[in-house]
């Protein structure tokens, strides 16, 4: 059976910056849940990143850019917590080798998660197109990215591997 990262505060887990969750309420996530498809990930928690931490977003570009060492994911604060960014993707991208996962859904807007659109670097809730850090490194290695104003699509890609 195939499986489906997903990020841990869509499913309610209280991991996000400011210690809180976004779950989502999705007959699909339910269905999954019962089937045992679901492996969660927090890319932050998982590099060690406390709960809650300050905000982080990256500056001057998107989740390709931290890939190629071009710009830098900052705390609100000024702190450079790039290498934990990497160190969350890396451990993603391993959990979907580890099980096979060829699909994910993880949280939109965020600096690691963030699949078509992240905040711009400047802290305002200004928003840019672009992916997060977790998602751009996934999507390099061929998993496919939704987020979780996308289940539904996700869940027909999903339908489309396990034949």
């Amino acid at each position: 059976m195939r499986k489906v990262l997903i990020s841990g505060c869509l499913l309610g887990k209280k991991v996000r910056y400011d210690g809180g969750a976004l779950a989502v309420a999705d007959q699909i996530v339910e269905r999954w849940r019962s089937e045992g498809r679901i492996v969660s990930v927090c890319p932050e928690v998982e590099a060690g990143m406390s709960i809650p931490r300050p905000p982080a977003e990256i500056f001057n570009g998107s989740g390709e850019s931290v890939l190629n060492g071009e710009v830098d994911v900052i705390e609100k604060d000024g702190g450079k917590v790039t290498n934990d960014f990497l160190a969350g993707a890396s451990i993603a991208l391993n959990l979907c080798r580890k099980f096979d996962i060829s699909i994910a859904v993880l949280a939109e807007f965020s600096p690691s998660c963030g699949s078509s659109a992240i905040y711009d670097g400047s802290f305002s809730g200004k928003k840019v197109p672009g992916m997060g850090v977790t998602a751009a490194l996934l999507r390099e290695h061929g998993v496919q990215v939704f987020n979780q104003y996308k289940i539904a699509e996700a869940d027909k890609a999903l339908i489309g591997k396990s034949v």
